[in-house]
Order: structure tokens, then C-alpha cells, then sequence
């Protein structure tokens, strides 16, 4: 058994080649082989969001603050807000973040494929973005 008391790792900024806008991480456990589940506490501000990505063994989002918006490609854009819980499913193209006067927080959890969780491709446009605001 092991315990990690809350506060004891380092939050870290959300590198601005995944992300636009400020983003902390607050990472909440590792995997510790065999098993492969790892997962962070990521808060975006106010516009802030995630570039489109996949996830190859697919990623689970829970919403613990705020309110945010979720996109998979094709899809709608659609409202999270604290209590809803996300899955995509692995290889599905999406994106994530905060709503544009409210920030958010979830906790997301994934499973390492040969040391990836994510595979990063472009930033969501401000168009883009813009296009869900009618969804709050």
C-alpha cells in the first residue's frame, strides 16, 4: 500500500504546445506497472483547453468544478459541468476545457500504451471554441 498525502507533488503549467490558455496540472498518481492507469487533476481558466488529442487506450474525465465544454470531431459541442463523467473511447479525436467566463476542473484518468497516454495534434481554432458557446 502506499499513500501520496494531497499537496505533495508539484503542479505543473500545461505545456503550450497541448494546450491553450492557462492550464495547471496537478498530477494525483502514476501507473505503477503492472498496472497502466495514470491520472492528473488538470484546471483550465476561463477559455482555456486541451488541442485536439487521442488517447490510445481511451481516457475517463470527471468533473469536479466549474463548468466546461467537450467536443469529440463531428460531434456537438457539449456542457460538463461537476458530477458528469466523460468517457472517450481509444483513438476517439476530441477536445476539452474550461467554458469561456467559468473555469473547470476534472480529474482525468488514462492508461499508458508503451509509455503514451495522449498523442497531441492541433490547437482548437477560437473559432472553433466560439462555435460551443452556444451550448452553455
Amino acid at each position: 500500500m502506499e499513500i501520496t498525502r494531497g499537496g505533495s507533488q508539484a503542479s505543473i503549467q500545461g505545456p503550450a504546445n497541448y494546450f491553450t490558455g492557462s492550464v495547471r496540472v496537478d498530477p494525483l498518481f502514476a501507473a505503477n506497472a503492472p498496472a497502466r492507469a495514470v491520472g492528473v487533476s488538470v484546471t483550465f481558466e476561463p477559455g482555456a483547453r486541451t488541442a485536439w488529442h487521442v488517447h490510445p487506450l481511451g481516457q475517463t474525465l470527471v468533473v469536479t468544478a466549474g463548468s466546461g465544454l467537450v467536443q469529440r470531431e463531428g460531434g456537438p459541442i457539449e456542457t460538463i459541468c461537476p458530477g458528469d463523467v466523460v468517457w472517450i473511447p481509444p483513438g476517439e479525436r476530441h477536445w476539452h476545457g474550461a467554458a469561456a467566463t467559468t473555469a473547470m476542473t476534472h480529474i482525468a484518468i488514462q492508461e499508458e500504451l508503451d509509455g503514451s497516454t495522449a498523442d497531441f495534434m492541433e490547437h482548437v481554432s477560437d473559432e472553433q471554441y466560439r462555435a460551443g458557446q452556444g451550448a452553455l
